[in-house]
């Protein structure tokens, strides 16, 4: 970590936008330290001195302070995988075997309801919701990308759009060239935005085909974007690949020249030791959505062994159809626990592990490590502030344990993305909750009224 060093004694003071004092600064730099009564200074979108809170007073004057001394200062969460705008289908079709759950509830919901509004509404009703648990960026892979971007813009969070390609026709498009077609435009509407990252969303290997995948190969080394994919997310699935096609899908995917460090593999909970090391010697990051994964009854990731072998392990929360929560922090938790059981090794995923996961590991999914998701000199003010005097926290031997194993998201009191200022004392400043739950409202009476008809 890179400090600020001017000496207080003979240096004028600087000025920064905004001060952050707090009891810990956790940075998530790769070094595990823990950093206790220091201060932030924020000179408009990035992080422009971390120290002593004795020295950043003295070295420091700002616009804004913010004294936060029973609170712990985190990296932004960063939410590698979920459909935003399914939140308004939260809890819609429940305790249902995988392919049924998809083609018979949520495919024809889908065909119904999903439009550009529906879509908009939802990504403000998820955002609102992630900002509250402490998560400053998010991916969507979802229809009508440009309108779950341009609500990202508003909220003021950091989002990557990987677009949908599938094979068959979808509310957004006909088949997989006009998603690539519809896509492309996507990425031109917002490559001038910082905030925001266009890739390919390939569905899973059982709904795109061979042709549409090798065109994606092209597209994203031409374009240098990021590729999202479901991938072994159930046995049923690898079971029907090897049926129709002679091969698991990862092989398949392999021999199509597919895997790459810029392929976000989702799910893979069922993988074999040769496919480990066939992803980790392809620089595959695995995106690890563990609740979603239990509900569905989909299997358990190795995130242990995939570990051991170098993989990147991220973590993500899915979609709310089937979460039923954007809670990173509960997500991040539940993968540590699992990964301990399915190691059958009390060290699988620890504390310090399951923090990276949530926050460094997904910039690395993304190729913004040198951006965001560790709290350094320079990089981007993405930063979460959670209130660990509760009860359920005390006494306080290890700041980072008792935040994995005992804090709850409802602990959250400040976000800062870009710097800005998203949630104050847990009120939202970018987003209107009265409008936001208004239109949740109104999307639960037309949804309930089709199923109802």
């Amino acid at each position: 970590m890179t400090f600020d060093t001017q000496n207080p004694q003979t240096a004028s003071p600087r000025h920064a936008s905004k001060l952050l004092h707090a009891r810990w600064i956790i940075p998530v730099d790769g070094s595990r330290t823990i950093l206790e009564n220091h201060s932030m200074a924020i000179q408009d979108s990035r992080i422009a001195a971390i120290a002593p809170t004795d020295q950043i007073k003295v070295s420091w004057t700002a616009d804004e302070e913010f004294y936060l001394d029973q609170h712990a200062l985190i990296p932004g969460f960063i939410n590698t995988h979920g459909h935003a705008s399914m939140t308004l289908l939260r809890g819609i079709a429940d305790d249902l075997p995988i392919m049924e759950w998809l083609k018979g509830h949520i495919w024809p919901a889908e065909s119904e309801f999903v439009s550009e509004e529906f879509v908009y509404d939802g990504t403000r009703l998820a955002m609102a919701e992630m900002i509250r648990g402490g998560t400053t960026t998010f991916s969507d892979n979802y229809f009508f990308p440009d309108a779950a971007g341009q609500a990202a813009l508003e909220g003021g969070i950091r989002c990557q759009l990987v677009f949908p390609v599938m094979d068959f026709p979808t509310p957004w498009s006909r088949n997989a060239d006009n998603c690539i077609y519809k896509g492309l435009e996507v990425v031109d509407r917002f490559r001038n935005h910082d905030s925001i990252l266009v890739g390919f969303g390939p569905h899973a290997p059982y709904s795109v085909s061979d042709e549409p995948l090798k065109e994606i190969i092209t597209l994203a080394e031409q374009l240098d974007t990021n590729v999202q994919m479901h991938i072994h997310e159930s046995a049923q699935e690898v079971a029907e690949a090897v049926e129709k096609t002679g091969m698991r899908p990862l092989r398949r995917l392999s021999e199509l020249g597919f895997l790459s460090p810029r392929l976000q593999c989702t799910h893979m909970t069922q993988l074999s030791e040769a496919e480990i090391q066939l992803i980790a010697q392809n620089g595959c990051s695995v995106l690890h959505c563990p609740e979603s994964n239990m509900k569905l009854a989909s299997g358990f990731a190795p995130v242990g062994r995939l570990q051991e072998c170098g993989v990147n392990v991220a973590i993500g929360t899915d979609g709310c159809a089937s979460n039923n929560d954007l809670d990173m922090l509960g997500e991040t938790r539940t993968a540590s626990f699992i990964a301990k059981a399915v190691a059958q090794d009390a060290t699988a995923l620890s504390a310090w592990g399951a923090l990276e996961a949530a926050t460094i590991n997904g910039a690395k999914a993304m190729g913004i490590a040198e951006q965001t998701g560790s709290l350094e000199t320079g990089k981007l003010a993405d930063i979460s502030a959670i209130a660990m005097n509760e009860l359920e926290n005390l006494p306080m031997y290890n700041p980072v344990s008792q935040l994995i194993y005992t804090a709850s998201r409802n602990q959250f009191t400040h976000v800062w993305c870009n710097g800005r200022n998203l949630m104050d004392n847990r009120h939202l400043t970018t987003l209107d909750e009265s409008w936001i739950r208004q239109r949740a409202l109104e999307w639960q009476k037309r949804i309930t009224a089709s199923r109802k008809g």
